[in-house]
């Protein structure tokens, strides 16, 4: 069965409209709800508030990772796009709606996590100890997760822990990311601890101890990259054998398995599988639950030429066009490239419309046209944050760092074989060959701009990619390491009164 209760969500947005202006003044958290907390349907509902920030996540990480990177050549042939920004390096982001999104929605979800920590501390009686348990845990993790995403983007962040008036947190700086990256892992600790480690029936989706503790891995091996001589999320800090023991448990509860069909992890009518640790639920049918982000990278003629008629379904915008570079790097008969990408397509002739042919690649991963919604914003198809595979291939770079033992080349090769069934074996594994293979494993799941950053040959990568593929001579060049992590957004560093301090390299 499907899907975590977002049912409650109409009510629970009911719940915080009134404190819709301290939400419109992210960070700013207000203690302004505390005689809400009265009954466990009330603890429900605003839990499901929090998970409910969850939804635009994958649109993000599709913009500010995937467009980032050198998987998609963003630039377009029709005018200027609001996205190109971001692809094309521009020194101007502070005022991009993406970035102003990436960090108002995380901090909306901050908010909502912390006002229900506080009324857990303060009503929680009215709870089983069971559920006042679990609801700290899902609590912290979604917290752990908001401001994981803010470091990796904008490195140091105010820390706010506890809803606070306004006045209190205007005084509040930019946090060193040390400090952010401790709250981070107290939260996911916490969270592995009280969590369960499944769940059943509508309750399907929520955060398990197994997502806590894979996220956690996750963040220690970011945290470990390099520095890249920037204060962003890598601090070269180590944390490999951390990592490697949390995945060592992940993998030796035997709960979850490497699917041997690569489609069949993306599949509508195999969701919630054994790959999956966790994932983002979307429910489609004209409820406002479903999702939008299978289509925020093709447009309507990627769906005509599926599909005749399928109007509705464009975004209105141009196709954000897989880079040749990520083609070239798949081998032809790789199912991987089969199921994410589309080279080429046709939409024929209609009446006196005469064909229209896109020679550019589409990505269409979790394009299943028939089975579309309503909308272009109401795909039922969830969006997988952790998975297995990642499992596997974070332990084998936790190996390769002198973090723990195993088969490294036996993972690398059980993945590459999912792809194309004959594949050679790789023997004397390196990090390059696994990021690049991790490169092709998880294209367009918003990992590969977070992966190029635990490279120390970052730069490097995206100015060769930059020099061979802008043909349109569109983008910055060369970029340096700077444009590794994003700007705080225009309206923030106004709102705090100039407070913070910009990151470098930004007007």
């Amino acid at each position: 069965m499907k899907k975590i209760s977002y049912l409650l969500l109409a009510a629970a947005f009911l719940t915080f409209s009134s404190c819709e202006d301290e939400l419109d003044q992210s960070p700013i958290s207000s203690g302004s709800v505390p005689t809400f907390y009265r009954s466990a349907t009330d603890f429900n509902q605003a839990l499901s508030a929090t998970y409910s920030v969850l939804r635009g996540y994958p649109d993000r990480e599709l913009t500010l990772s995937e467009t980032r990177s050198d998987n998609i050549y963003g630039v377009s042939t029709q005018g200027i796009r609001p996205w190109e920004s971001v692809n094309n390096f521009a020194t101007t982001l502070a005022t991009s709606e993406y970035v102003d999104d990436a960090w108002s929605s995380n901090y909306t979800g901050i908010f909502r996590a912390n006002v229900l920590l506080d009324q857990l501390a303060q009503n929680g009686s009215v709870l089983t100890d069971d559920a006042r348990n679990r609801m700290e845990g899902e609590a912290k993790f979604l917290r752990a997760f908001y401001y994981f995403n803010l470091v990796q983007y904008f490195g140091p962040v105010p820390l706010v822990d506890k809803p606070l008036d306004p006045a209190a947190v205007r005084t509040i700086n930019r946090t060193p990311v040390a400090e952010v990256y401790d709250l981070i892992i107290r939260d996911l600790q916490t969270a592995g601890d009280k969590l369960s480690s499944s769940y059943t029936g509508a309750d399907v989706g929520r955060a398990t101890k197994w997502a806590a503790k894979g996220m956690l891995a996750r963040v220690y091996i970011t945290r470990s990259g390099p520095t890249h001589g920037i204060d962003g999320p890598g601090r070269g800090t180590n944390d490999y054998a951390a990592a490697n023991t949390l995945l060592d448990e992940i993998i030796n509860s035997k709960l979850f398995t490497f699917l041997p069909v690569y489609a069949d992890i993306f599949s509508y009518t195999n969701e919630n599988n054994k790959e999956v640790l966790f994932d983002i639920q979307y429910i489609s049918g004209g409820t406002g639950l479903g999702a939008s982000y299978p289509s925020i990278l093709v447009t309507g003629n990627y769906f005509n030429s599926v599909v005749a008629n399928t109007s509705g379904f464009s975004t209105g915008d141009e196709l954000r066009a897989a880079s040749d570079n990520l083609i070239n790097t798949y081998a032809q008969n790789d199912l991987r490239r089969a199921q994410a990408l589309q080279v080429g397509f046709t939409v024929p002739a209609s009446g006196s419309t005469p064909a229209v042919t896109e020679p550019r690649a589409a990505f269409k991963k979790y394009l299943d046209v028939p089975k579309r919604g309503s909308s272009r914003t109401d795909w039922s198809i969830n969006f997988i944050v952790l998975r297995y595979t990642d499992i596997l291939m974070m332990k084998a770079e936790c190996v390769l760092k002198g973090g723990g033992a195993g088969d490294v080349d036996g993972i690398m090769n059980q993945v590459r074989r999912r792809g194309i069934a004959n594949a050679p074996l790789v023997t004397g594994t390196t990090f390059d060959q696994l990021m690049e293979e991790r490169r092709r494993e998880f294209v367009g799941e918003g990992l590969r701009w977070h992966d190029l950053l635990r490279s120390p040959s970052a730069v490097n990568i995206m100015n060769n990619w930059i020099a061979a593929d802008d043909i349109r001579n569109r983008m910055r060049k060369p970029i340096n390491a700077n444009d590794l992590i994003y700007p705080v957004p225009q309206s923030e560093m106004a709102a705090s009164g100039y407070l913070y301090k910009q990151n470098p390299g930004y007007n």
